[in-house]
C-alpha cells in the first residue's frame, strides 16, 4: 500500500513542470529564430539590413 501511495504522489507532483515549460518556450523561440534567419538569408534582406546599420553609424560619426 505504501508503494502505491508513493507512486501516486510522484505522479501528481508538478515539480518538473516549470522546467519542462521553460524548455519548450526556449525550443519554440529557437525555431522561430531559425526560420527568420533562413528567410532573411534567402531574401537578401540580411546583408542590406547590416549595410544600412553600418551606413548610419558611419554617417552619424562624421
Amino acid at each position: 500500500m505504501r508503494i502505491a501511495a508513493f507512486v501516486q504522489s510522484r505522479l501528481r507532483s508538478e515539480r518538473g513542470q516549470t522546467t519542462a515549460e521553460y524548455a519548450l518556450v526556449i525550443l519554440a523561440a529557437a525555431a522561430i529564430a531559425l526560420v527568420l534567419l533562413a528567410w532573411a538569408r534567402s531574401s537578401g534582406k540580411l546583408p542590406a539590413f547590416f549595410d544600412s546599420i553600418i551606413d548610419r553609424i558611419v554617417g552619424d560619426s562624421q
